[in-house]
């Protein structure tokens, strides 16, 4: 297994050793140990699974007061992962980092607490599998929006397909105010 850094401190691509032969392939999605070993020293508690249509965006998704890490992979198709650094006290602040991430690469991205996480579907079918550091708290979960210009992510989908609470997402600006004052 090779764990790389990314721009953003703490958010790591993690491309599992995959032994392929005529019959397909094998790997460890996850081993406890040796992802310690690597600085992903994080318990995870609850573990989701997606299916998103072609074109599809999802995100960007945070919880205010109970901030989940995320153990990114994808078991079918391909998409476009973002994790973006939106703790106002963070020298990182607004940064953002994107990786491809496919059933074929079998590349994982872990994504600390304190980061939103967002993807869009970049095959016709997508099917995303998460562990997640702190169970799902629909009520404290926050929405910065996709296409919010203070962040400028380059999304590889030119009109994605959104459900009505990411359509509505907030500026990173008022999600920092709302971190800052502990409420949603």
């Amino acid at each position: 297994m090779r764990v790389s850094p990314t721009e953003l401190p703490g958010v790591l691509l993690v491309e599992p050793r995959v032994h392929r032969d005529g019959r397909g392939f094998f790997f460890e999605s996850y081993h406890r140990r040796r992802y310690r070993q690597a600085g992903i020293e994080a318990e995870f508690v609850q573990d989701n699974h997606s299916r998103s249509e072609g074109s599809v965006l999802r995100g960007l998704h945070a919880q205010l007061r109970h901030p989940q890490g995320k153990l990114v992979r994808v078991s079918q198709g391909e998409i476009f992962d973002v994790a973006v650094d939106i703790d106002p006290s963070s020298p990182g602040f607004g940064r953002w980092v994107g990786v491809r991430l496919s059933a074929e690469n079998c590349r994982q991205l872990y994504i600390p607490p304190g980061f939103a996480h967002g993807f869009c579907t970049l095959s016709e079918v997508a099917e995303v599998q998460y562990k997640c550091t702190d169970y799902y708290h629909p009520d404290d979960e926050i929405t910065v929006a996709w296409d919010d210009p203070q962040l400028a992510i380059d999304w590889p989908v030119a009109r994605p397909q959104l459900s009505d609470k990411d359509a509505r997402g907030r500026s990173l600006t008022e999600v920092a105010h709302l971190l800052r004052d502990g409420t949603t």
